[in-house]
């Protein structure tokens, strides 16, 4: 017999309205997306695709509402869509950041380089979804250092241009001593020969040998030096096309530097300008298209 007392189990049934509704949101979202594009709208564009952080950093507000970040439903265009962003941006960027230069290398990726000039360095990529730049670290360090040393008068290669100089410098006496080194040789070699023709005692004849180890020693430290002699002039002409690389590096960076000064006078503005890039752009589109809007 069946236990009556037991709880009945329900089953909540489906909700074909709160369905209808996510798709509804979703139908809602690209449709706006579409709207933007049509009209464009770049600031609507980056408000849909992430509107948490365009409340946070434009709005200057906080929203909690998740289901309001829809921007999953157009992962699969994002390269499209940072092909047809990057227009407007790199305008504003060629205003703001005049040194910079873009090569698109695939459909909605970029790269930095810096200068128009001879020899200028890949600096980076551009972020052109999240209007950002994503700087090589290794080059961005170097400039860095540029600025860090200039109160010093010093470049970033000059520790190791004066290093290389100082071993060319060396080199060079080894090359110039040689004259020298045959006559100590010479020297050295007579005095061999009068310990081997000398007549000794017994108990002086460890003395002897200790005097035969050392000019033995001597003859062998200056054979070293004739053959570092020999290959000086090959190392020194390496050295030199070394100096000229690390001179010509110390050029850029130097080009580099004055054009960051004539931008934002110092590092730390150049720094504090790409932290508030993603906020200082959209800013500029919504005052654009309030003049527009007046017109």
């Amino acid at each position: 017999m069946e236990n009556t007392n037991e709880p009945q189990q329900t089953v909540e049934p489906l909700l074909p309205n709160q369905l209808d509704m996510t798709i509804a949101q979703k139908i809602a979202y690209l449709q706006k997306l579409q709207q933007a594009l049509h009209d464009g709208d770049d600031r609507q564009i980056y408000e849909l695709m992430d509107p948490i952080r365009y409340a946070r950093d434009v709005k200057k507000s906080r929203t909690t509402d998740q289901s309001a970040d829809l921007s999953m439903l157009i992962s699969d265009v994002h390269a499209d869509l940072s092909h047809y962003l990057s227009g407007k941006l790199i305008d504003y960027l060629g205003q703001t950041y005049p040194f910079f230069y873009y090569d698109e290398i695939n459909n909605g990726t970029f790269k930095i380089y810096f200068g128009n000039w001879w020899d200028r360095r890949l600096f980076g990529e551009l972020d052109v979804l999240n209007v950002a730049f994503k700087f090589d670290e290794e080059e961005y360090d170097k400039l860095r250092q540029t600025f860090e040393l200039a109160p010093a008068h010093k470049r970033f290669n000059s520790d190791n241009i004066d290093a290389v100089t100082a071993e060319n410098a060396k080199l060079q006496r080894l090359i110039d001593d040689q004259s020298e080194r045959d006559n100590q040789k010479d020297t050295l070699r007579q005095q061999l020969k009068e310990l081997g023709s000398k007549s000794t005692l017994p108990w002086d004849s460890g003395k002897v040998k200790e005097e035969r180890q050392t000019i033995v020693d001597k003859l062998s430290e200056l054979a070293d030096q004739d053959e570092a002699a020999m290959n000086a002039n090959k190392t020194i002409k390496e050295n030199d096309e070394k100096i000229l690389s690390l001179s010509k590096e110390d050029t850029i960076l130097n080009y580099e530097k004055q054009s960051i000064q004539k931008t934002f006078e110092d590092f730390t503005h150049f720094e504090s300008h790409n932290d508030t890039l993603y906020t200082d752009y959209l800013t500029s589109l919504i005052g654009k298209g309030r003049v527009n809007a007046n017109d």
